[in-house]
């Protein structure tokens, strides 16, 4: 749910501190741990470092970005894969079908 329009975006004004005085599309990551930071345009062109719980993602901010949080854009979770023995016989036959390709290709 999205917060309030009367209360405004929440962006901490430590986060905002880390980006006065530096300048947009420099190299240093700016490192942050609030991932529900909302996105505001001072922060359109710096690189931020967002957490996910195990390390530091870079967010590159752009302007599509502006009104989004900091924490959408670096997820916390990782897709392994849907398995099974089902997918594993899937996956041979198109790892066999290209190995055919590539013998018909080298003739």
């Amino acid at each position: 749910m999205p917060r309030s329009l009367k209360k405004g975006p929440y962006t901490p004004e430590k986060l905002l501190k880390k980006i006065r005085g530096k300048k947009p599309d420099a190299r240093e990551v700016i490192k942050t741990w609030c991932r529900g930071c909302t996105i505001t345009p001072e922060m359109v062109g710096f690189t931020f470092g967002v957490h996910n719980g195990k390390e530091f993602l870079s967010v590159k901010v752009t302007e599509n970005m502006v009104g989004h949080k900091l924490g959408e854009f670096a997820p916390t979770t990782r897709f392994s894969r849907h398995g099974g023995r089902m997918q594993r016989e899937i996956e041979t036959k198109v790892a066999e079908k290209e190995t055919e390709q590539i013998k018909k290709a080298a003739e």
